[in-house]
C-alpha cells in the first residue's frame, strides 16, 4: 500500500543546517522536483491493502545516489545512514530508518520498468528547459559499450554445460539416472576447431534424443532445458560463435571497438544536450547493435521533454541516408562525418554537378545520360552514368581507364549525388569548426565509465543493463545540472529546507 499520510518534521531536521548550501545534493534538490515519481508510479502499488510501502520517490531517489556515487545495495544504505546530505536528499528525518538492501533490489525489478525511468529522464530534461538550464537547440548521439559481468564461452563449452544441465534437470525431477548416456568429449584436446564442434553438437543431440526417449508428461523443467538446447543449437549464428555466448548473460554478443579489437556485453546509445551535456534519452541493445536504429524515437524523446532540436551531431558511424532524412524530416541540420562505407566515389578523379546531374572526371570529360539499374540477385538500386564516348576515345588516359568498353561507365549508389554535396560542404571551416562541439559527448562517455560503473554490467540480462544505463545516465544529469546551477540561480529556485515538499511526502 502506497503512504498517503505527510510525514511530519522532527527536531532533529535542524541538523540538516549543518550541510553547505553548495554541496551537490542541496543544488540538486533545488532545482529539480522529484515529487512526480510517486505520481507516476502509483499505479505500481494498491491503494487500500498491505503494509504501507516506501515511497517511490525516496527509493529512486536512494537508487539515483546509488549510481551518483557508483555504490552497491548494501552500501548505499550503510553510506545513507551515517550521512546527513543523503538524508537530506532522500527526505528523510535523521532518526528515521532506512529501507532493508533487499527492498532496493525489489523495487529496482518489480516496480521500475524501462518505460518508467525513460518518463524520469524526460520529466527532469523538461524542468531543466521550464527552467532555463537548456537553452541551446543541438543535440549529440553516441554509444559507448558495457562489459558482461561474465567471459564468452566457447559453442564446444556452452554445448557441454548445456547437456550437463539437461541430464542434472532429468535426475533432480524424476530421481532416476540415466543409462548408456555417453561422456562428454575432450573437445579441448581436439586441434581442429570445426571437428570440436562437430564432436560436442553430437553428443549434446545424442543426450537430448536419450532424455528424450526417457520422458514422460510430466516432467515439465527438463521439457523446458530440452527445448532451450534445441533453440540455442538451432540458432544459425550459434556455431558461428556470433550467437549465444553465455547461459548466464545469453543477451550478450561480441561488438567490435575496432577491427582488432573487440569485447563481450552491450550496447548503450545515448542522446544528449551539445552545449549544457544533459543526456535526454538512453537505449540499450546487446554488444552487436548497429549504432543508430534508435536514432529517430531518441529524437523523438528529446523534443517531448520541449526541446528544440536545430542540429544533430554524431560520429561518421551515422552517416546513412535513413537516419539523415530523421533528422531532416525535424528541421534539424545533420553533422555527421561522411562514411567510406556508404559514399565510395574518389573526389580526386570525379566530381558532381547537381544542376545538370553530370559527373566530370579528371580529364575533363563530362557524363551524357544516366540509367537506373536493379540487381536481380540482391535488389540492390544504382544509377550507372556514362561519359561521351567521342571524348573517352580522345582521352590520353583512354587504355589505362576503359579497358573494357570504350567509355567509362561511373557505378554508383542512389544516394552517391546528394552525399557528395554534404561531402563538399564537410571541407569547409564552418562544418570543421561546428563539429568540434560533438567532442562533448566522448567526456560524458568517460564519465559514465569512469566515476557512475557503466563500464561493466551490474547484473545479467538486457532488462537489468538497460535499467542500470538509465540509472547512470539520470545520475550524471543531475550532477551536471548541480554544476550548472549559478548562486542565483540557487537563490531564485530555492524552497525551503525544511518543508515537506522538500522531504518528498
Amino acid at each position: 500500500m502506497l503512504r498517503l499520510k505527510p510525514k511530519q518534521l522532527s527536531f532533529h531536521s535542524l541538523l540538516y543546517d549543518k550541510i553547505p548550501e553548495n554541496h551537490i545534493l542541496k543544488r540538486i534538490d533545488s532545482v529539480v522536483d522529484f515529487s512526480f515519481i510517486n505520481e507516476l508510479l502509483k499505479g505500481s502499488y494498491c491503494k487500500e491493502f498491505g503494509r504501507p510501502a516506501k515511497e517511490p520517490e525516496m527509493m529512486c531517489k536512494l537508487l539515483f545516489l546509488q549510481h551518483l556515487y557508483n555504490l552497491s545495495d548494501e552500501r548505499v544504505i550503510e553510506e545513507a545512514s551515517i550521512n546527513l546530505a543523503y538524508l537530506y536528499f532522500i527526505g528523510l528525518n535523521p532518526e528515521d530508518a532506512l529501507p532493508d538492501k533487499s527492498l532496493l533490489s525489489k523495487f529496482r525489478t518489480h516496480r521500475l520498468e524501462e518505460s518508467t525511468l525513460d518518463e524520469i529522464i524526460t520529466e527532469i530534461v523538461r524542468q531543466c528547459v521550464e527552467k532555463g538550464i537548456i537553452e541551446g537547440g543541438s543535440v549529440s548521439i553516441d554509444t559507448t559499450h558495457i562489459q558482461a559481468t561474465t567471459i564468452k564461452k566457447t559453442p564446444e563449452r556452452l554445448m557441454k554445460h548445456l547437456g550437463k544441465k539437461i541430464i542434472k534437470t532429468y535426475t533432480e525431477e524424476t530421481g532416476k539416472t540415466l543409462e548408456d548416456i555417453p561422456e562428454a568429449p575432450a573437445y579441448k584436446e581436439i586441434e581442429d576447431h570445426k571437428e570440436a564442434k562437430a564432436e560436442m553438437k553430437e553428443y549434446l543431440e545424442t543426450v537430448i534424443d536419450k532424455v528424450n526417449e526417457n520422458l514422460s508428461a510430466n516432467e515439465q523443467k527438463t521439457k523446458e532445458a530440452i527445448n532451450k538446447a534445441k533453440e540455442i543449437l538451432d540458432a544459425p549464428k550459434f556455431i558461428n560463435q556470433k550467437g549465444v555466448r553465455s547461459l548466464i548473460a545469453e543477451d550478450a554478443r561480441v561488438g567490435y571497438k575496432s577491427k582488432n579489437h573487440n569485447y563481450f556485453g552491450y550496447k548503450t546509445e545515448f542522446a544528449m544536450t551539445t552545449d549544457e551535456r544533459i543526456i535526454t534519452c538512453v537505449r540499450t541493445a546487446n554488444g552487436a547493435y548497429t549504432d543508430g536504429n534508435h536514432t529517430k524515437e531518441m529524437l523523438e524523446q528529446t523534443k517531448k521533454a520541449g526541446i528544440r532540436i536545430d542540429e544533430v551531431y554524431a560520429d561518421k558511424a551515422y552517416f546513412r541516408k535513413p537516419i539523415l532524412d530523421d533528422i531532416k524530416e525535424i528541421n534539424a541540420k545533420a553533422y555527421i562525418p561522411v562514411s567510406e562505407s556508404v559514399y565510395r566515389i574518389d573526389e580526386s578523379e570525379f566530381t558532381y554537378n547537381k544542376d545538370s546531374d553530370q559527373w566530370q572526371c579528371s580529364q575533363g570529360n563530362i557524363t551524357e545520360k544516366r540509367r537506373h539499374f536493379k540487381s536481380k540477385k540482391d535488389k540492390k538500386e544504382t544509377y550507372k552514368y556514362y561519359f561521351e564516348i567521342n571524348q573517352c576515345k580522345a582521352c590520353p588516359i583512354h587504355d589505362k581507364c576503359c579497358k573494357r568498353s570504350s567509355r567509362k561507365i561511373l557505378n554508383v549508389g542512389l544516394n552517391t549525388p546528394e552525399f557528395y554535396e554534404i561531402s563538399q560542404y564537410q571541407k569547409t571551416e564552418e562544418f570543421k569548426e561546428k563539429y568540434k562541439k560533438r567532442a562533448s559527448i566522448e567526456g560524458k562517455n568517460a564519465e559514465l565509465k569512469r566515476f557512475h560503473g557503466l563500464y561493466r554490467a551490474r547484473g545479467y540480462g538486457l532488462l537489468s543493463v538497460s535499467i542500470q544505463s538509465k540509472l547512470a545516465a539520470i545520475a550524471v544529469k543531475i550532477k551536471r545540472i548541480a554544476a550548472k546551477v549559478s548562486s542565483f540561480f540557487i537563490l531564485f529556485f530555492k524552497k525551503p529546507i525544511f518543508s515537506r515538499a522538500n522531504l518528498g511526502f
